[in-house]
């Protein structure tokens, strides 16, 4: 299945890193009213289609996509506001509503995965203790691969976007679309199970509940553990401080450097560094070194927030990016 090549698709072109707040917002938002409306038409159809055909994994599947509903309308608060920039109050802007969306959407799908474990389960151990199950019907077994189809195209769509934007919230709301396309591949495999292989096979259709909870929890656990980071200011992965380094010390005029610390704040990357300079500098000349570092980074990484210090070198020793030790 392809992503979509239409003209939203292009979003990557014409909003890149660079963009403003704003308009990355807007695209963001777009892209979620998408899923919302997608996951509101079907969320019904999947719960009738649950109840018609005595489905009770097709029951749960469809509460699964009605969280949905829940971290669409979180993207589209927390991220518009993170649009808002610096004011006087968030000195480094309001990127970090997004991260926080980000992990209140893993702790949404770490509760629809208890769910739907408990729930399936109870029905296992009554099977187990000689109640028969009701066999669950052919509209059940159309629901789920219609469900399969759109959400695994919502998916792709929506990552498309969010790796583009590097929209972690975005992200993470592609990755609760996999889930609901997982969900339904699993309650497709009970359905279809518990129709074409006996009575004493309906048991498939609540087993195939609880598997899916074990895949939505391991996703929420895939979105958490960045999100927590982000949030507890853990340092940028290895490969990019590596990255930030050699472009700082390559930096015209900037003779070392140290006490470099970097983190992310939203779709921000932040980096705090120490620069030394040419103490005979005028404060004019050492201030356009900075400026030049800052444009280097951002030219590299996109949406850059640096705060610099400079000082005089005095001869400390070096490696190979004019780092000294901090």
């Amino acid at each position: 299945m392809q992503t979509p090549d239409n003209s939203q698709a292009d979003i990557a072109r014409d909003c890149p890193n660079s963009a403003s707040p704003q308009k990355r917002a807007a695209t963001i938002k777009r892209c979620t009213w998408l899923g919302f409306y997608v996951n509101g038409i079907l969320a019904i159809l999947k719960i009738v289609a649950g109840f018609v055909g005595h489905s009770g994994a097709m029951i749960a599947d469809g509460i699964h996509s009605v969280s949905d509903f829940v971290t669409d309308v979180i993207v589209i608060i927390f991220v518009g506001v993170s649009a808002k920039g610096i004011n006087r109050t968030y000195r480094y802007g309001h990127g970090k509503f997004e991260t926080f969306a980000t992990f209140l959407i893993s702790v949404a799908l770490l509760v629809v995965a208890i769910g739907l474990f408990v729930s399936g389960g109870s029905k296992v151990w009554a099977a187990l203790h000689g109640q028969e199950l009701e066999a669950p019907g052919y509209v059940a077994l159309v629901m789920a691969v219609v469900s399969i189809v759109v959400k695994e195209w919502l998916f792709r769509y929506t990552k498309h976007v969010g790796d583009a934007l590097k929209s972690m919230a975005l992200v993470a709301n592609a990755w609760h679309h996999r889930s609901d396309a997982l969900s339904s591949i699993a309650t497709l495999i009970g359905i279809g199970g518990a129709i074409f292989l006996g009575a004493r096979w309906r048991i498939l259709d609540p087993l195939a509940a609880m598997t899916v909870s074990v895949f939505i929890a391991l996703v929420a656990y895939r979105l958490a553990k960045p999100a927590i980071q982000e949030l507890l200011e853990v340092a940028l992965p290895e490969d990019e401080q590596q990255q930030i380094a050699q472009t700082i010390g390559a930096t015209e005029g900037i003779l070392a450097f140290h006490n470099l610390r970097t983190r992310h704040n939203g779709g921000t990357h932040v980096v705090d560094v120490d620069i030394k300079v040419d103490g005979t500098l005028t404060v004019t000349q050492a201030h356009n070194i900075a400026t030049h570092m800052e444009q280097r980074l951002r030219n590299k990484l996109g949406d850059v927030l640096v705060v610099t210090h400079i000082e005089p070198y005095m001869g400390q020793p070096t490696d190979n990016n004019h780092q000294c030790p901090d």
